[in-house]
């Protein structure tokens, strides 16, 4: 079962702005991520004012997603650095 990776436009600014070998990194594990069979087993789920999205962690980076599982597909909110993405 594969997942369809989509980004939402600020997500593709923000992956835009990353150095290169940062963002093909990112990239990589979200691919990896989208190969699974259920996407929750890696991510962790958030709480309080973004439930229902989920987190996962890129070494320093944190990928802020939305998994819609009619569609079978994986909204790709923020992407940043972790001291900046929950602002």
């Amino acid at each position: 079962m594969v997942w369809t990776l989509e980004f939402d436009a600020a997500a593709r600014r923000q992956l835009r702005k990353l150095p290169r070998s940062i963002g093909e990194r990112i990239l990589a594990g979200l691919e990896q991520v989208a190969t699974l069979e259920n996407p929750r087993q890696r991510g962790k789920a958030m709480v309080g004012e973004r439930a229902g999205y989920w987190r996962y962690r890129i070494g320093d980076y944190r990928v802020i997603a939305k998994i819609e599982d009619g569609r079978m597909v994986i909204v790709v909110i923020a992407v940043g650095h972790r001291r900046e993405v929950y602002r």
